[in-house]
């Protein structure tokens, strides 16, 4: 077989880095989200766009190339009809080898929006692989059957993952460390450009409902012929190319015409012809995740529009009041005759609103940095699987969180071991992971992590590896409409219930209201029997049961005890001696408490995947204790976290912090991270969490019977001589960071105690601490 490839249609490379990406879309099919993101990728950088092969009788393979206005090379492989599938991948393979043999060297990034292009392009050494996760590729009719392996795989090899909607991520958000959601975006000043056409309506007289977009499997087409049959007199205007169904099974009426493909360029023209656009998809697997990328472009055009209950549209589209979201014909209808008597100008105003913080150009900016992030932390962990087995360690610690890491420095500090150090993550530093945003703020990836403590060991050991920027945490809850002290003070019942009371005119308040329980079990006996049942329904019961999945009286009373309640004005949210945030964040201490010549870290590593790989004498274990042990008993319960970041730009978002939500929303708090960092900046962070029953381990669920089946892995673990477990997953408990400090401190000395000193040597860095209050640099503040 005869390779030949087209070297002088090339773009000639002008950019020392390269991306390559492979869509199942070809380029100048609909204009959707790969154009647009790719198109802004290729004005930094030489990118080249691969389609899926075409096929011709008797064609010699070879590639054919299209240079678009925007500066993307679009490149289609011709190959002979009646090729074998292994055939088809070998000159795929070859065509793309050739090509990258021409180019000059450069930092190469692979985009992927399909995971069948990884059979002809696994083998590319690149500094990053990027997973664009657009759709649900396996739920599409005519699927491969091997997609969903090949995504298996695609995942385990994608330094990033973006997904194109809300109900995606969700779906996936657990199958990677670095997965991010980014749904469709717009181009506003394009598709605004249909609200000053107006010559393109043949009459007044005539309503006309709009679509357009590709027009296959996941359109309702009964829906369709059902409310053109209900307005013969509207006319309903279909545009798009038709793929993947018969033409001959689209509805005929008078009133329902098919237009067929058209230019993106001229969309805004048509729009300006429709009276109120309609997405009328069916509801079936392959609509579950998509995130129509028409809903913005709809709205930025300036037409009310009416969706069926897709996920992605009616969260949050249809929560705004942005979207009709409707369940049959009917309905459609009924809305539609509601909408075209209701107010333009108000509803314009929201929509504007909400459009103003989406675009293209800042989609594409947050994911190219995010790419920058991947690819300055990439390692090959086959590479450091080697070294790993080529050496000896004295000890391996599974878990870089607080506990891992403390124990990983003193040995190696104290006694001079080796460690290995390992995380399944791609980040040291465990659920205290905190990084710079694209808008240069300093986030915590896994919810906000408030240090205190009151003990002045825990404080002088971290004080080895940071200096500190003194906060005092507060909280606002929302509710009846107000933002009151949490916990609960003497403002918070003044303000609630308007009254103008004494420190102890209000304990006697609260102590009249109080339902006193004679025997204190659950964490709702712990409030009721301390505020009384009104105040335990407004601020403690909503918010614990979306926190825990169970109601209060289910849970033990270890729960609420945490939280006190104060006569006085006193709003801080901790009372311990020593509350400050590290200076240059969580990541730089650990860092810091890291850097050490006899630790080396694994990241991205699975414990079960390396055991009996490398040589060590000894375990520490700080994941889950029921994971360790393959389940024996059972899995023990855990609540997790999903969490969505957002940055504003405005200075300021809230008043506090945190601010907890007990009654209203399916999130539980809204965390805005400069207050805890003391960054200036005129934009903002925020954070919203949501609690869930999958995901991440975050807290154990404190019920009778949970205890009952942790004592069961415990006994396992006290007959275990070959593992020491540590941390609150190991243990099963819900700690603070400073208790699982001092408890990796007591192991430590409990190991310093009864093992003997293997390598004992005199320590490779002078203890080092840091002075208690001084703030991080200017540099820092700003960045």
């Amino acid at each position: 077989m005869r390779i030949t490839f087209d070297h002088g249609a090339l773009k000639e490379a002008a950019s020392s880095e390269f991306l390559f990406c492979f869509s199942h879309l070809r380029w100048n099919f609909v204009y959707q989200r790969p154009q647009h993101l790719i198109s802004r990728a290729a004005r930094s950088r030489t990118v080249y766009f691969m389609e899926e092969p075409q096929f011709s009788e008797a064609i010699v393979p070879h590639l054919e190339t299209q240079t678009t206005p925007e500066g993307v090379t679009v490149l289609v492989p011709k190959l002979p009809l009646g090729a074998s599938d292994m055939d088809i991948i070998k000159m795929q393979r070859s065509l793309l080898d050739e090509l990258l043999a021409s180019l000059p060297s450069g930092r190469m990034i692979l985009w992927y929006y399909t995971p069948m292009a990884l059979p002809f392009s696994r083998h590319i050494s690149a500094d990053l692989c990027v997973y664009d996760n657009m759709d649900e590729l396996s739920a599409f009719r005519g699927a491969s059957s091997q997609m969903i392996e090949l995504e298996r795989e695609l995942f385990r090899r994608a330094g990033v993952v973006f997904t194109g909607g809300q109900s995606l991520y969700e779906s996936k958000r657990e199958r990677h460390a670095n997965i991010h959601c980014f749904p469709s975006s717009i181009d506003i000043s394009h598709f605004a450009r249909a609200r000053s056409c107006t010559d393109t309506r043949q009459s007044d007289l005539l309503t006309s409902l709009g679509f357009f977009g590709v027009i296959d499997e996941r359109m309702n087409l009964e829906l369709i012929a059902e409310a053109a049959d209900l307005r013969p007199q509207w006319q309903f205007m279909m545009v798009g190319p038709v793929v993947k169904i018969d033409p001959q099974s689209l509805p005929q009426r008078p009133n329902v015409h098919w237009l067929g493909e058209m230019n993106y360029a001229d969309l805004p023209e048509f729009l300006a012809g429709v009276d109120i656009g309609i997405m009328p998809f069916a509801l079936n697997e392959s609509t579950r995740f998509i995130s129509p990328t028409k809903t913005p472009e709809f709205l930025a055009a300036g037409l009310p529009v009416i969706s069926t209950r897709i996920n992605d549209v009616a969260r949050p589209y249809g929560e705004m009041g942005l979207v009709e979201i409707v369940e049959n014909a009917r309905e459609l209808v009924d809305r539609a005759e509601m909408l075209l008597t209701g107010q333009k100008e108000y509803r314009l105003q929201k929509v504007d609103a909400f459009l103003s913080t989406m675009s293209w150009d800042n989609t594409w900016r947050d994911m190219n940095a995010l790419m920058q992030q991947a690819m300055k932390r990439s390692v090959r962990p086959s590479r450091k699987l080697g070294i790993a087995r080529r050496a000896s360690f004295d000890w391996l610690i599974v878990g870089a969180g607080f506990a891992g890491s403390c124990l990983a420095e003193r040995l190696a500090s104290q006694r001079g071991e080796k460690v290995l150090l390992i995380d399944k993550r791609p980040h040291i530093a465990g659920n205290a992971y905190d990084r710079y945003d694209t808008a240069g703020l300093l986030i915590h990836q896994y919810g906000p992590h408030i240090f205190h403590t009151n003990s002045q060991q825990v404080f002088n050991y971290l004080s080895l590896f940071t200096q500190w920027r003194p906060y005092e945490h507060r909280v606002l809850a929302e509710v009846d409409k107000m933002l009151l002290p949490i916990p609960i003070n003497l403002d918070t019942i003044n303000r609630l219930y308007g009254l103008d009371l004494s420190s102890e005119e209000v304990e006697a308040w609260l102590q009249a209201r109080a339902e006193p329980v004679a025997n204190v079990r659950t964490s709702e006996d712990v409030v009721v029997n301390r505020v009384g049942r009104e105040l335990y329904e407004k601020f403690f019961r909503g918010y614990t049961r979306k926190q825990w999945g169970v109601d209060p009286s289910e849970l033990d009373k270890s729960v609420t005890a945490r939280v006190p309640t104060r006569t006085n004005r006193d709003d801080r949210y901790f009372e311990d001696k020593f509350q400050f945030m590290p200076a240059g964040g969580y990541t730089r201490m650990f860092e810091r408490m890291l850097d050490h010549p006899k630790i080396k870290i694994m990241l991205q590593t699975n414990f079960k995947e390396i055991e009996g790989k490398i040589r060590y004498r000894r375990l520490i274990y700080t994941g889950p204790i029921d994971e360790y042990y393959d389940f024996r008993f059972g899995r023990l319960p855990y609540r997790s976290l999903r969490f969505e970041h957002l940055t504003l730009d405005e200075e300021w978002h809230q008043p506090v912090a945190v601010i907890n939500y007990p009654m209203e929303h399916n999130f539980t708090r809204v965390t805005e991270y400069k207050h805890l960092t003391g960054q200036i900046s005129p934009r903002t962070s925020l954070t919203y969490e949501y609690p869930s029953d999958v995901g991440d381990p975050y807290y154990p669920v404190p019920r009778p019977e949970n205890a009952e089946l942790y004592k069961k892995y415990e006994a396992l673990a006290r007959a275990d001589t070959s593992v020491r477990f540590v941390g609150r997953l190991a243990t099963y408990r819900y700690y603070n960071m400073d208790q699982v400090v001092g408890q990796a401190l007591a192991t430590f000395r409990r190991i310093d105690a009864e093992i003997p000193r293997t390598s004992m040597q005199s320590r490779d860095r002078p203890p080092r601490l840091y002075q208690n209050c001084m703030r991080c640099d200017d540099a820092d503040r700003t960045r």
